[in-house]
């Protein structure tokens, strides 16, 4: 697809961040591209409408669960065009009120994600989404926090998948990725 391939001539690659022996990949320089950000959009918008939501027991997506922080740059605007309601996994302690928490171990250490206890109804159709998926522990954390309010994650989507690592084995839902990156 012409779409894809022309994001992932845009991603940056630092070799040696955050930590040594990590190749990071850089998304920020599609946010800095309107076009690029757009296409990004569009294309999830495409994917969502044509394939998730004929699929889906409910035929349609009620909330847009994005991850700290960079689920929170692409989670709003694509709630926005679905008509679905916004909500915002964060790490621990950043979200006011009663919470609900899972802790999950990253390819880099352990951490904890929160989301506001009242976020999801019971049956909501949730879709969760990130910049990117390497061992699956945050989606996997999201997806449990989604799970334990009575909603059910329909599916989870990624601008970029570390194909190596199989992260997309650990959840509960299919994931759909724009960007496989093979090494």
């Amino acid at each position: 697809m012409a779409d894809v391939e022309y994001l992932q001539s845009i991603v940056q690659r630092h070799a040696d961040f955050p930590k040594k022996g990590i190749d990071f990949l850089d998304i920020f320089p599609i946010l800095r591209d309107p076009l690029a950000f757009e296409t990004l959009i569009t294309h999830f918008v495409h994917h969502i409408t044509s394939q998730t939501i004929p699929k889906s027991l409910r035929k349609k997506v009620d909330v847009v669960v994005g991850l700290d922080a960079r689920g929170f740059l692409i989670g709003p605007i694509i709630a926005l065009r679905l008509g679905a309601a916004f909500v915002p996994v964060r790490k621990k302690g950043k979200l006011p009120g009663e919470c609900v928490s899972a802790t999950y171990e990253k390819e880099y250490g352990a951490d904890t994600f929160e989301m506001q206890s009242d976020a999801i109804q019971p049956g909501q159709s949730v879709i969760v989404v990130d910049d990117l998926i390497a061992t699956g522990g945050s989606a996997k954390a999201a997806g449990e926090l989604v799970k334990r309010r009575g909603g059910v994650t329909i599916e989870y989507l990624f601008i970029i998948e570390i194909m190596f690592l199989k992260g997309y084995q650990s959840l509960d839902a299919p994931a759909y990725s724009i960007i496989q990156n093979l090494d």
